[in-house]
């Protein structure tokens, strides 16, 4: 079997596949997509800080399964608690204007 070398339009594959931009089901998935993504970046966030599950949750006051589940993209944390998980894992957010196209 070879390998499938075509290269994808992968607007169009989502499209397809969860509707265009602004149906419902496309932001459904691109909220889903979004929670899978800040729980990566979060994992990885605690694994650089050698902080396991357990003591980042207990540093923020909450429990092992709660951070598993944001790690997952099961779940989003609140803002406050997002801001208190940066913090305990040694990090800062920085909001910066959206470039424009002229």
């Amino acid at each position: 079997m070879e390998p499938n070398t075509q290269i994808r339009n992968y607007s169009k594959v989502l499209d397809e596949k969860y509707g265009v931009e602004g149906t419902p089901e496309r932001i459904a998935f691109e909220e889903k997509a979004y929670a899978y993504y800040t729980g990566q970046i979060l994992e990885d966030a605690r694994k650089k800080a050698h902080l396991t599950q357990s003591e980042l949750a207990e540093r923020i006051g909450s429990d092992k399964s709660y951070i598993s589940r944001i790690e997952k993209g099961k779940t989003e944390p609140k803002v406050s608690t997002f801001y208190r998980i940066v913090n305990a894992l040694g990090l800062s957010v920085e909001l910066n204007p959206a470039a424009t196209e002229k």
